[in-house]
Order: structure tokens, then sequence, then C-alpha cells
């Protein structure tokens, strides 16, 4: 069991992230807070599918053989699959697209309410 553990010990601090990200959605009151948590909980995601798709051994996908450096048969399994990769690029746009979406909703409900604690804006908009 301790073994199993070790050898994943990135997978456990993915999800340690994760629950500090879901945390602080959940709990906090101040929406910059929230805007964080949703920040680091994206970030955990995000590097738990990168270390998903690497492997020890692995190799890039680009076949020598078509470049006539050499001339061997292809092993599909020598290779790194780099879908996984290109995904979490579009990924990280995603969420940075989001984060600045995030924070100019948040300068406007500042501007509108004078704070971003969710209490005091859910009296204000009664």
């Amino acid at each position: 069991m301790i073994d199993f553990i070790i050898e994943r010990y990135n997978f456990w601090i993915y999800v340690i992230l994760m629950m500090i990200g879901l945390y602080a959605m959940i709990t906090k009151r101040n929406l910059v807070k929230k805007v964080i948590g949703m920040n680091i909980f994206q970030t955990s995601i995000i590097l738990f599918f990168i270390s998903l798709a690497s492997k020890r051994g692995g190799t890039l996908p680009i076949m020598k053989q078509a470049h006539g450096l050499e001339n061997f048969p292809v092993d599909p399994s020598a290779y790194i699959n780099p879908v996984p990769h290109v995904l979490m690029l579009t990924a990280i746009v995603v969420m940075v697209a989001t984060l600045g979406v995030a924070l100019a909703i948040l300068i406007l409900i500042y501007r509108k309410y004078g704070t971003l604690e969710e209490d005091e804006i859910l009296k204000r908009m009664q």
C-alpha cells in the first residue's frame, strides 16, 4: 500500500491541489478568493492530465523512418501520445480566458456594490 502511494505521489499532490481549490470555491465568501480557488482547481486538472500522458522511456512521435534517417520497424508503444498535451494547451487558453472574464465581472461588481464579499452583495441587492 505504501509503495502504491509513493509510486504515484504526483497524483496525490494533484488531488490535494484540487481539494484546496474546491475548498476555496465552496467556503470562502470573498469573490476574488473564489476565483483563485477556481483557478487552482483548473490548474490541478491540467497537471493531472499532462502527467497521465507521460511515460518512462517514451520518445517523441517523430518517425525517423519517414525521413530516411533509419530503417527500422515502427513500435507505437515507444511513443508518447501528444493528443493530451495539445488538449491541455487548449484548456490553458480557456482557463486564462475564464480568469480574465471573471476578473472583469468582479471589477464591475465592485464598482456597483462597493464590495466583493458575497454576503454584503446579497444584502445590497435586496
